[in-house]
């Protein structure tokens, strides 16, 4: 290691307008790895220099006496929790879980209408997943969405916690209506809703996304079953091969663009 000359090191604690700013640097990069210099430093500067030191440092004294204890850290389950839970997802998912409840309800008590159940499982994970990445309910989601962990691996964990309440709750409805032997078109339109929420909410956002995509079924299938009183050609038996494919096109679309949320902007 080649140390700074006595005289440089006197000129730069005297600030002597002769150094360059390459020499500044290099002695400044020296002095943060070298006591020895730094020793030899302190006798080259002016006394206002040395006073002003002492003074900081008793400053810095007092203040750490008188400094509250830390916060304890944050245990492992608290960083997990947001690792996977938003807390704007719960009443979302609650609201969704009794939505499918009256549907199945309905469903028993009249026979005139199409299942409802059937008409609302590709879109009740939707609301859960519109608030599980964004900024609008998220207080601290610049924060968040900075991490290393964060994008579509973390959507994806929230997209899991939100799937893990709902499809249970799909497959009870599914049951207590009676349509227990269709319970493959009340889970794959299902998937195939969220894989492409999560496929396009990294262009457009994904509250954006979940909405637009929650509009598309119900004008395409809802309104028209409604209608008509019968069900859509989308949620005949028929289709569930269909439904496959096209969950498992969408979830791989989404996978194949985990780079759009790497933006803060995704999260609009």
């Amino acid at each position: 290691m080649t140390h700074p000359h006595q005289t440089a090191l006197t000129r730069y604690a005297e600030g002597a307008p002769g150094l360059d700013d390459a020499a500044v640097w290099t002695i400044e990069a020296h002095l943060e790895t070298c006591p020895d210099c730094r020793a030899r430093l302190v006798p080259a500067l002016p006394a206002d220099t040395l006073t002003l030191l002492d003074r900081v440092g008793a400053e810095l004294d007092r203040a750490l006496e008188t400094e509250p204890a830390p916060a304890r850290p944050a245990r492992r389950w608290g960083a997990a929790r947001r690792r996977w839970l938003a807390g704007a997802m719960l009443p979302w998912v609650i609201m969704t879980v009794a939505a499918l409840t009256c549907a199945a309800a309905i469903d028993q008590l009249s026979t005139a209408l199409p299942s409802l159940v059937l008409l609302l499982a590709p879109i009740a994970p939707l609301p859960g997943i519109a608030v599980a990445w964004t900024r609008r309910t998220d207080p601290a989601w610049e924060l968040i969405a900075a991490t290393p962990g964060a994008g579509l691996a973390m959507l994806l964990r929230r997209a899991a916690v939100v799937l893990a309440v709902v499809v249970p709750a799909l497959a009870v409805a599914g049951l207590a209506a009676g349509v227990g032997a269709s319970l493959a078109l009340a889970l794959l339109p299902s998937l195939a809703c969220v894989a492409a929420a999560v496929a396009l909410g990294g262009r457009i956002g994904v509250r954006r996304a979940a909405v637009v995509v929650g509009v598309a079924w119900v004008l395409a299938v809802v309104l028209p079953s409604v209608s008509t009183n019968h069900l859509s050609v989308a949620l005949h038996p028929g289709a569930v091969p269909a439904w496959a494919l096209a969950t498992a096109a969408l979830a791989a679309f989404a996978v194949s663009r985990a780079d759009d949320y790497r933006r803060l902007e995704s999260g609009a």
